[in-house]
């Protein structure tokens, strides 16, 4: 994880797995809690966090696509649908963004 943290497409991927995290939080447990339970703490907090994640993950994206000149068409595109698509973060991580992370030394 260490490694991740040096490259800006590693520091994507980790921004995609919080975002994709982030989301399962909201839908499996604070929005059951907010109708089932009568409870909208879950999604007061997590809600706000997880549109953060997702804006972070969009910007992220077009900055490291800009800086590695990665082809709109070819990759950029892909990265931004995935984050609109449920859980698309985790399958964009395995597709393209792990073979653009430089392995560990």
């Amino acid at each position: 994880m260490k490694h991740l943290l040096q490259t800006k497409t590693g520091r994507l991927r980790i921004l995609g797995a919080l975002e994709g995290l982030s989301l399962l939080v909201l839908v499996f447990i604070a929005v059951p809690m907010k109708y089932y339970f009568g409870n909208p703490a879950g999604t007061k907090l997590i809600g706000p966090v997880h549109g953060a994640l997702f804006l972070l993950f969009v910007f992220n994206t077009l900055s490291v696509g800009v800086e590695q000149q990665w082809k709109f068409r070819q990759t950029t595109w892909k990265v931004l649908l995935a984050c609109v698509i449920p859980f698309g973060t985790f399958y964009i991580d395995r597709k393209i963004l792990r073979k653009l992370t430089p392995p560990q030394e």
